[in-house]
């Protein structure tokens, strides 16, 4: 059967793309150039590209492969599509600045096989202007085809959550924002087959924008209790309970909770550079700051702990618990686990892990230890560190096992641990 969709990009905003479309009846073409750093090999091999199965699961991916999801390195079906989503990453360079590099790439290999008529989206995360300034001039040349005549564009924000069983894509209101309002409604009547709710943005960059203010939303807050709990550990205010009693509040506040750090994909943005004529956004800057100082805080916390109790940071030996960088999914990207494992190590502690979604793992080029019997290894490890709260784990039953058990997630049940 032929595809009638195309996304661009196996990672983790194609694939659960392809998921929902291939879930909604959407025979769905997956193209991928190649390897890259960090994926997996598909487990039904060549001539597939290999595909990031830390976004879903063998069991998920073979599902698809039933039921219209066709994986190809191939680029010679990205013709015969009606729809085509970019997806692929635009990670942050050493200045900050987005590398479209992967974007562009893609924009080139779909402009030679582009015809009339397609739709063509945009959900890569990228700065405002990115669609009408980088991708329409790059998808019009290598194609001799009119954006806004002979094809729709539009930007689509990726709003995937990883894991969150809540909210599902379904559930999931859809923001689209097209070239002209023709290109808004053909991708609005793409996106209408997969989610229950269409909100139509006046533009690309409006809808750009709307990427741009939710993921420096999400940093800006995880900041702000981020400092709160260092301010109340200062005052000796429990956090977890200022938290707890706040959230009741019917209107005019959100409960974020702090942790170790933040990780996922959705790096924040603060468009500072020459290349932007507009002013930096300091609260975002300052929060990155806050965030990025949260695994040296926790070291801090552990090696008094640590002290406390008549130990040092040198030769003690420090349990992880959960080195993903949310409950419940195996990605790893950007967790604060691996400067919290480095700093340990660098202090002479002996380091071990234990994570149901991590088989291996290592840090510093070398293989971390992993705990086969995690209450036998909580019970003999002088500090066990929660780093993330996976479904799995007993915190009841391991703070009954820890000599000691410091919670940096604020989830195991009140007075039985200590808390970030």
């Amino acid at each position: 059967m032929p595809a009638d969709l195309a996304v661009i990009g196996l990672g983790h905003l194609g694939l659960p793309l392809a998921q929902a479309a291939v879930a909604a009846g959407i025979a769905t073409l997956g193209h991928d150039p190649g390897p890259a750093p960090g994926r997996s090999p598909a487990p039904w091999g060549d001539p597939a590209p290999p595909l990031d199965t830390g976004v879903l699961s063998t069991a998920e991916l073979r599902r698809m492969l039933a039921t219209g999801f066709t994986p190809t390195a191939d680029p010679k079906g990205l013709g015969r599509v009606r729809t085509a989503v970019i997806c692929v990453p635009a990670p942050r360079g050493a200045d900050g600045s987005p590398d479209l590099a992967q974007v562009g790439d893609a924009a080139r290999v779909l402009a030679a096989r582009l015809r009339p008529h397609t739709t063509v989206v945009l959900e890569s995360p990228v700065p405002p202007g990115t669609t009408e300034d980088f991708l329409l001039p790059l998808l019009e040349e290598g194609s001799g085809l009119r954006a806004g005549r002979d094809f729709h564009l539009a930007y689509s924000p990726s709003r995937i959550d990883p894991g969150n069983r809540d909210h599902r894509y379904t559930a999931t209101p859809k923001v689209i924002g097209g070239l002209t309002p023709a290109c808004t409604e053909s991708a609005a009547a793409f996106y209408g087959r997969l989610t229950d709710k269409v909100v139509r943005a006046r533009g690309t960059r409006e809808a750009e924008t709307v990427q741009l203010l939710e993921t420096n939303f999400r940093h800006v807050n995880i900041a702000l209790v981020n400092e709160m709990a260092v301010l109340c550990h200062d005052l000796g205010v429990d956090l977890w309970d200022v938290v707890r009693c706040a959230e009741t509040k019917p209107f005019g506040f959100q409960a974020f909770r702090p942790g170790p750090g933040v990780g996922g994909h959705g790096v924040p943005q603060d468009l500072a550079g020459p290349q932007y004529a507009v002013r930096p956004l300091r609260m975002v800057e300052l929060a990155q700051q806050v965030n990025s100082q949260m695994p040296r805080y926790v070291i801090q916390r552990a090696a008094a702990l640590l002290n406390e109790h008549g130990k040092s940071a040198r030769g003690a030996r420090v349990l992880l618990l959960g080195v993903t960088y949310k409950p419940d999914v195996p990605d790893q990207q950007g967790s604060p686990a691996q400067e919290i494992a480095t700093r340990l190590m660098e202090l002479g502690a002996s380091v071990s892990y234990h994570d149901p979604y991590v088989p291996a793992w290592s840090v510093l080029d070398r293989p971390v230890p992993r705990a086969d019997s995690l209450y036998d290894s909580a019970a003999d490890a002088d500090l066990t560190l929660l780093l993330q709260h996976h479904r799995t784990y007993d915190l009841q039953g391991l703070a009954v096992k820890a000599q000691l058990l410091l919670d940096t997630r604020g989830t195991t049940p009140t007075g039985s641990a200590h808390r970030l």
